[in-house]
């Protein structure tokens, strides 16, 4: 939601919200980049309904979150995440950064032959295809966003992980890094 007392930004983002197009535009005429980010009645209905619900949501998210620093914390090789102290994390992912020199594709693939999902996460921005294509760049132009991204990994989590299941996710993240 953007709320705004500015017409022009107002203008902007309805534009924007409505995949480019402009207010008096031809139907299918886009004046600009735009997404669809309009939301269904049954989306804000399923929001509503977890609104009411919110507290006991984060607090289960962050039980987990506090379980993987933990654990993972007593590892040289893992970076986690920093939440400031006046920060409330909402923790959707838990993202951790491999130190310099380990790369997450071959983790990422060790833990998935222990059966441990994952997925990459931080996929820097200059590299995605639709700005290379408007921009012009390419990898090499920041070495350390490229650096960091291919160390970051997104583990399994939700709210309602459980201790043992946390403990085999580190596990599994010992093994694949001791066995590079």
């Amino acid at each position: 939601m953007i709320v705004t007392n500015d017409p022009q930004i107002a203008k902007l983002c309805r534009s924007m919200r409505n995949q480019g197009r402009g207010e008096m535009g031809a139907w299918l005429e886009h004046e600009r980049l735009g997404y669809n980010y309009r939301m269904t009645e049954m989306s804000a209905a399923l929001g509503v309904s977890q609104l009411r619900r919110i507290e006991d949501l984060l607090a289960k998210r962050e039980r987990v979150a506090m379980l993987y620093t933990e654990r993972l914390s007593r590892l040289d090789f893992v970076r986690t995440p920093v939440v400031r102290p006046h920060v409330r994390m909402s923790w959707f992912a838990y993202v951790i950064a491999l130190k310099e020199g380990l790369h997450r594709k071959p983790v990422m693939a060790a833990m998935a032959r222990l059966g441990i999902p994952t997925r990459g996460y931080f996929e820097p921005v200059h590299l995605q295809p639709y700005i290379r294509n408007i921009l012009g760049t390419k990898e090499g132009m920041l070495p350390v966003t490229e650096s960091i991204a291919q160390r970051t990994i997104a583990l399994p989590f939700h709210g309602n992980f459980s201790e043992a299941e946390v403990d085999e996710v580190v596990k599994a993240l010992v093994e694949a890094v001791q066995a590079l």
